[in-house]
């Protein structure tokens, strides 16, 4: 990464959702222990439940791939009664409107999609989570498209963009995200990457190979001003 990148405009943003737009421990932690307790409550897992900060260093993985890493122990029935009941618990909590966005998320969108960049969403998340967080936040109209590995079952976020490119047709854009998932996502695609330094749910290496990285989600609009 060079701090002499020149940026050129991009006609679109792509945004992941956990620890880039969403706060996603908020959500989270409360509805992991909830899981674990019904897990064991029905036979599907024994013993202390597992350290947060091994689900919180997951995130951007694939859902079935973060349960390997949370409790490679545990059966494949077990990871799937946890798919379900992970969705059930956080789709219950955004009800409960006890989440948050990173600090001026909403108002830093707006801008942009006021100055005509056409704003999406890219995530590994299954479909319900990733909408329902959209819809509960109040930011889903700002989006032309929120996607998902969930709906359209893609093996990586690298897929799951091209397909977004490719639909749109859209030919210059930011991927805009915290995890090496979304520097991949964004490099194998030809596209330019401003890697989220603020969750830490990642390795400082997470982000490397982004152009840029911000500290702030407010500086994406400093960022467009300034490019060329």
């Amino acid at each position: 990464m060079s701090k002499e990148i020149v940026l050129r405009k991009p006609e679109a943003m792509i945004f992941d959702m956990d620890g880039t737009l969403f706060q996603t421990e908020t959500l989270l932690l409360p509805a992991y222990q909830k899981l674990f307790d019904t897990l064991r409550a029905e036979g599907h897992f024994e013993g202390e439940t597992p350290p947060e900060e091994r689900m919180l260093g997951s995130l951007g993985m694939l859902l079935e791939d973060i349960w390997k890493v949370v409790m490679p122990e545990a059966s494949e029935a077990a990871h799937r009664r946890a798919d379900e009941l992970l969705l059930q618990l956080e789709i219950e909590g955004l009800d409960q409107g006890s989440s948050q966005l990173y600090p001026h998320v909403k108002e830093t969108l707006q801008a942009l999609k006021e100055q005509g960049v056409r704003l999406f969403v890219a995530s590994n998340g299954l479909e319900d989570y990733v909408k329902g967080v959209a819809f509960a936040h109040e930011i889903m109209p700002l989006f032309e498209g929120v996607y998902s590995a969930g709906q359209y079952k893609t093996p990586s976020k690298v897929n799951l963009v091209q397909i977004l490119l490719e639909k749109h047709r859209i030919q210059d854009a930011w991927m805009v995200g915290d995890r090496s998932s979304d520097v991949e996502a964004g490099k194998m695609n030809g596209q330019t990457v401003i890697g989220c330094a603020y969750a830490g749910f990642g390795r400082d290496e997470e982000l490397a190979g982004s152009d840029v990285l911000i500290s702030d989600f407010t500086e994406l609009t400093r960022l467009y001003r300034e490019a060329e």
